[in-house]
């Protein structure tokens, strides 16, 4: 393997290893947004807390407008 290719491979690594943590700054970024958003929808619908998911979906498409 000739330097050049050495050189290759290693920025090819590096840049497999920025898109990796840029999925898991990602993925994380969500994972906050997706429990902020459900703790404030338990704040606002406090009986949401004991449905299951199924439920809270029928729930959620009655109570919103363009559902119907």
């Amino acid at each position: 393997m000739t330097d050049a290719e050495k050189k290759l491979l290693q920025a090819q690594h590096r840049l497999e290893e920025a898109q990796a943590r840029d999925r898991v700054k990602e993925r994380k970024a969500r994972t906050r947004r997706l429990i902020q958003e459900g703790a404030i929808l338990e704040k606002v619908l406090p009986e949401v807390r004991t449905m299951n998911l199924s439920a809270l979906e029928d729930y959620l498409m009655q109570k919103l407008p363009q559902y119907d």
